[in-house]
């Protein structure tokens, strides 16, 4: 590891290690059909980080207080593959997080009618499964993950639903519709400093980080991180770039 001491002076001459501007993402790519056994599937490379993710839709009962509403579920695999902090064995906070950051952004920003998902009232609905698998950490997975989520879920198809069967691998004409495509940018603060995308040795220097996921604009979910505050105006900042960075990630979903 790289000195902490060196990263963060480099950051405070609005240097990066990456020859990047404070408020510019390292290189990020979309990829999809990446997996014949998902009903969506895409995957995500922001600089070295890379990460995969699945859709699968199954039907299931819906919840008693949204009869005629379908759901998603989100879960998030750490290979140990993909960082040596990462090991087997149940989610740990790290996943759970990242797992509640891509629900949220998604569920909160209504990106899904999940009333369309509704095959028969109080008695059977369309359950979407994302599963997120890290394929190499090199800092800010949040974003990709969350990037691969919408890209894989605007592609998905329905599986057909014959005489209480999922037909899988069979599909149905309907696509999923997305009404609003979240974007999720992570900002990090260093000593007075905003970054946009921090890479992993800059993940180890952060004093706070802030996930903020937006449509068209407007704030739909946020989540902090870091053992250090921030400051009203210093959370007005990076609300403010992550509204301008959704414009050019957004363009990155066919």
């Amino acid at each position: 590891m790289m000195n902490k001491d060196y990263i963060i002076s480099l950051i405070e001459q609005d240097k990066r290690l990456s020859n990047r501007k404070l408020d510019e993402y390292r290189k990020v790519e979309l990829s999809y059909d990446v997996s014949k056994n998902a009903d969506g599937a895409a995957r995500c490379k922001i600089g070295d980080t890379e990460v995969i993710v699945g859709v699968k839709f199954n039907v299931g009962e819906p919840y008693p207080d949204n009869p005629d509403e379908g759901t998603i579920i989100v879960t998030a695999e750490l290979l140990p593959l993909s960082s040596p902090e990462f090991d087997l064995g149940p989610p740990g906070a790290q996943a759970t997080e990242l797992a509640r950051v891509v629900d949220r952004g998604i569920r909160e920003s209504k990106a899904l009618d999940f009333k369309k998902l509704c095959i028969k009232k109080g008695e059977k609905v369309w359950m979407a499964f994302i599963d997120i698998y890290t394929i190499n950490d090199d800092g800010n997975l949040i974003d990709a993950c969350a990037l691969a989520a919408i890209a894989a879920l605007k592609n998905a198809k329905l599986p057909k639903y014959e005489k209480e069967r999922v037909l899988h691998g069979e599909y149905s004409n309907k696509k999923i519709e997305l009404t609003k495509l979240p974007i999720t940018c992570t900002l990090g603060k260093i000593n007075s400093k905003i970054i946009v995308d921090p890479g992993m040795q800059e993940e180890s220097v952060l004093d706070s980080r802030l996930t903020v996921t937006t449509a068209d604009g407007n704030i739909h979910a946020m989540q902090k991180g870091g053992e250090k505050g921030l400051k009203m105006e210093e959370i007005t900042q990076m609300v403010d770039i992550a509204i301008a960075k959704e414009k050019d990630l957004k363009k990155l979903i066919k």
